[in-house]
C-alpha cells in the first residue's frame, strides 16, 4: 500500500436478534435439504458406521486409521456430526479436519480409495439422489484435503494435478 492511503476496516456487531434470524435461516435450509433429499441423521449414522467398518477392514486405509484411533466411538460420533453439517448444513460439527490430515502418510491413491469405499457404501444404503448428494460433497472434501496434504509437503498442485508421495524403490537384498 502506498503512503497516504489508509485501509478502512468495518465490523458488524451481531445482535441477539441477528443470531436468532441466522439460526432460523439455517434451520429452514436444513429442513429443505432433508425434504429434497430424504437424508436424515439416522441415514447419516448408518452410512458413517458402515463406511468406517469398511475402512477398518481395508488393506490400504485400515492401517493408517488403526495406527491413530484406538477408541472408534468418539471418532464415529465426530464423523456423524461432520456429515450432518456437510450433507444437511446443520452446523453441528465445529472441528477442523484439514490439520488432522496434514501429517498423515497419504496421497491421491488414499483419497481415491476413500472415495471408492464411500461411494460403494453409499450405493448400498442410499437412493440415487442421496448418493449423488453425498458424493458431490465427498469429492470436494477429498480434493480439498489432498491439496492441503500436498501443500503441507511442499508441493503446489496445478489444476488437475494429483499429489503422489515419493515411494522408495524396492531393491533386492
Amino acid at each position: 500500500m502506498s503512503s497516504g492511503h489508509r485501509q478502512t476496516l468495518s465490523f458488524t456487531v451481531q445482535t441477539p436478534e441477528d443470531r436468532l434470524e441466522a439460526a432460523a435461516r439455517r434451520t429452514a435450509a436444513t429442513e429443505k435439504l432433508r425434504q429434497e433429499t430424504g437424508i436424515s441423521e439416522n441415514l447419516i449414522d448408518q452410512l458413517v458406521e458402515a463406511f468406517y467398518e469398511r475402512v477398518r477392514d481395508d488393506e490400504m486405509l485400515g492401517p493408517i486409521f488403526s495406527a491413530r484411533i484406538e477408541d472408534w466411538g468418539p471418532h464415529l460420533a465426530q464423523m456423524k456430526l461432520f456429515w450432518s453439517s456437510v450433507a444437511l448444513s446443520t452446523g453441528v460439527y465445529q472441528g477442523r479436519p484439514t490439520p488432522k490430515h496434514l501429517k498423515l502418510p497419504i496421497d491421491a491413491r488414499h483419497f481415491d480409495r476413500w472415495l471408492q469405499l464411500f461411494e460403494s457404501t453409499a450405493r448400498t444404503l442410499c437412493t440415487p439422489l442421496q448418493v449423488e448428494h453425498f458424493l458431490v460433497r465427498a469429492r470436494r472434501i477429498a480434493q480439498s484435503l489432498e491439496l492441503g496434504v500436498a501443500n503441507a509437503n511442499g508441493i503446489m498442485l496445478d489444476n488437475g494435478q494429483r499429489y503422489m508421495r515419493a515411494v522408495e524403490a524396492w531393491e533386492p537384498e
